[in-house]
């Protein structure tokens, strides 16, 4: 977890009257960790301390605070420099704070005032740019291949082999697997390895957003291009730019929209919805379906030119059920998960767990095998997860029909129609648990009924 440390900061001064001033004002403030200098060149010997903040005369013996400034914008521009001067020419100031001081303080009655709210203001961006440079490490630790995706079945074997081709470069790429195979978390796994790991990463899940507003929420709009837009508002795309964009659920997407996703594809810009603007952009694509895409062209669902401007290197993740020995270190990894979320004692899994994990076939994948574990952990009272603490949906949900062979679809729907059962027909709990949109459920209902399943 990020700490707040003392902020390390450099006084330059040369008056030794203002010098003992300027020392009772930052020790007011125990978090802060002064240093003093009477010269320029003696604060620009001690730069590789690192200061979060330096206060500086603008009139030294040795250098003018422009100069001085400049030095160390050079070495280290996120470093606040915060000039004190005795001058109040206006162009000065201007011109000090274009350069990139952070504040320009004349010395008067109201320096110690002024000085410790700037100091403050300095302090507090320091610790922010600490803070996001510290989750940026925690985010790219996490999605480390090693750590965010378990397993060591031949299968995955092949994926990780992809996966390190995968952020060598800017390919577009589209995954593909069952649903609960967890495509998003490789997407991100691609994201913060690759050298866009420190530019946005933006998740949008097509079937979660209305037809008519996926243009909107993809190019953004501009104020009174429609009714509702009462200000100008930009889309993931700019929002992705310099990082990656991930569609998850490509292969809902409106034929229209296609057209316009493929033009900006093509162009690598985008024009906001009622706007005139070409926004030149630098985002990596990456995709990922359920669906066999290429059975969505031949049926003439999906365009075929925006297919292959997708595909670039196709990554298809398989269903848990094929992974062998991974569901039991999967499991593990959920248990621990489990301990460490509830603050309770790691439990082991009993050979009769193991037994039964490995026998059943996961429709739900490794979305499912989580939720299974975690509620095994709940109804555990032992130190070991038996076999009998471990509870598969039931014949009315998903039992029976897993021994019936049928199209996917078929299994997602009922799948859904379970957790429907479970959850009293809570829609938005229905689509939190699945990691789905409401749409996706509405849809699949829809399609199911009229096909009488």
């Amino acid at each position: 977890m990020y700490e707040k440390e003392p902020v390390k900061l450099f006084v330059v001064e040369d008056d030794p009257t203002y010098t003992r001033f300027l020392r009772f004002v930052v020790e007011l403030n125990p978090d802060i960790e002064p240093t003093f200098f009477s010269s320029g060149q003696e604060c620009l010997n001690q730069l590789h301390q690192r200061p979060a903040i330096v206060t500086l005369d603008y009139s030294l013996p040795d250098m003018g605070g422009e100069k001085l400034l400049a030095a160390i914008r050079e070495f280290d521009p996120e470093i606040s420099v915060i000039v004190v001067s005795a001058q109040e020419k206006i162009g000065t100031a201007v011109e000090l704070l274009k350069r990139g001081a952070f504040d320009y303080i004349v010395k008067d009655e109201s320096t110690k005032d002024r000085l410790l709210n700037a100091i403050q203001n300095a302090r507090n961006k320091s610790s922010l740019i600490r803070e996001i440079d510290y989750l940026k490490k925690e985010i790219a630790g996490k999605y480390d291949f090693e750590k965010s995706i378990i397993g060591t079945s031949q299968a995955m074997k092949g994926i990780f082999a992809l996966l390190e081709k995968a952020v060598r470069s800017n390919i577009s790429v589209s995954i593909t697997g069952e649903t609960g195979t967890g495509k998003e978390l490789v997407a991100k796994a691609i994201h913060y390895n690759s050298e866009r790991k420190n530019k946005p990463f933006v998740a949008v899940n097509v079937t979660a957003i209305p037809k008519d507003l996926i243009e909107s929420e993809l190019f953004g709009h501009e104020k009174g291009s429609f009714t509702g837009a009462m200000s100008r508002r930009i889309g993931k795309f700019e929002e992705a730019d310099g990082g990656t964009l991930f569609l998850d659920e490509i292969g809902e997407m409106d034929p229209g929209m296609q057209s316009k996703l493929l033009r900006a594809l093509q162009e690598k810009e985008i024009s906001r919805v009622g706007g005139n603007e070409t926004i030149k952009l630098d985002v990596r694509i990456v995709t990922a379906t359920h669906r066999d895409l290429q059975a969505e062209v031949r049926a003439g669902k999906f365009r075929e030119d925006l297919f292959y401007r997708l595909l670039g290197l196709p990554v298809h993740l398989p269903p848990l059920r094929e992974r062998g020995q991974d569901i039991l270190l999967l499991a593990r990894h959920f248990l621990d998960l489990y301990a460490k979320e509830n603050k309770t004692p790691r439990l082991k899994l009993h050979e009769t767990a193991c037994e039964k994990l490995i026998q059943y076939p996961f429709p739900g994948n490794v979305r499912e095998l989580k939720s299974i574990i975690d509620l095994a952990a709940v109804m555990s009272d032992g130190e070991q997860l038996q076999g009998e603490d471990i509870r598969f949906p039931t014949a009315g949900q998903a039992g029976d029909w897993l021994k019936t062979e049928m199209p996917l679809d078929h299994y997602i729907y009922r799948i859904i129609r379970s957790f429907l059962n479970k959850y009293d027909n809570n829609v938005l709990e229905v689509a939190r648990k699945l990691d789905i949109g409401k749409s996706t459920i509405y849809r699949y209902l829809k399609e199911m009924e009229q096909l009488g399943i």
